[in-house]
């Protein structure tokens, strides 16, 4: 059947978090994706559920870290921290006549970033203001009914072959892209946008 529409996951397909200071933090950023305390162990595997608990969880994890934890994290949730992979653009713009959506696990709004930088979806949907994660395949069904297709028509893509593969649980194709630096990944959108009809 012919792919008639396009839904991205957001961070490690379309855009990545880099910045100078994420390098310099590395160790304490690799420490906020994996929290040794157990006490935020239960809200950090909630924490795309919800924007209240994505900020207390990095706020506590930061706290020790930097000296204004508050506005280093938003920061971390604004244009500044996120950069495009080279052909994200061109793969939006080659798209354009095709109904497009982003299906994110993320605990906060991705939308200013997008705007940000002028690229254009046609939906957003984020796991907190759904209230379901990845690979949930509920959260892809209602990207897919908010862009008017079939899922048999629509084409998932993303770094995550257990979270963005569960869109084959309702019938989409998947295509994994590898998380990479985005500099060491300038085409790979493009090569899966030039199999989407448009």
């Amino acid at each position: 059947m012919t792919i008639r529409a396009a839904l991205f996951d957001f961070s490690g397909t379309l855009f990545r978090m880099e910045h100078p200071e994420i390098t310099e933090l590395g160790d304490v950023l690799r420490a906020v994706t994996t929290p040794d305390d157990p006490r935020l162990k239960a809200a950090w595997e909630q924490r795309d559920l919800d924007a209240d608990q994505h900020r207390y969880v990095f706020h506590t994890l930061l706290r020790d870290a930097v000296d204004d934890h508050e506005t280093f994290y938003d920061r971390m949730c604004s244009a500044e921290f996120w950069v495009p992979y080279p052909d994200t653009a061109e793969t939006l713009e080659l798209l354009k006549n095709v109904p497009t959506a982003i299906v994110s696990n993320m605990g906060f709004d991705i939308r200013p970033i997008l705007q940000a930088h002028d690229m254009r979806v046609d939906e957003v949907v984020l796991s907190y203001e759904e209230g379901m994660i990845k690979p949930d395949p509920r959260i892809f069904k209602i990207a897919c009914e908010r862009l008017g297709v079939n899922p048999e028509e629509t084409l998932m893509v993303g770094d995550s072959e257990e979270a963005d593969g569960g869109a084959i649980q309702i019938g989409c194709r998947f295509q994994w892209v590898e998380q990479l630096p985005t500099g060491d990944r300038p085409d790979a959108l493009l090569a899966v946008a030039r199999t989407i009809s448009v």
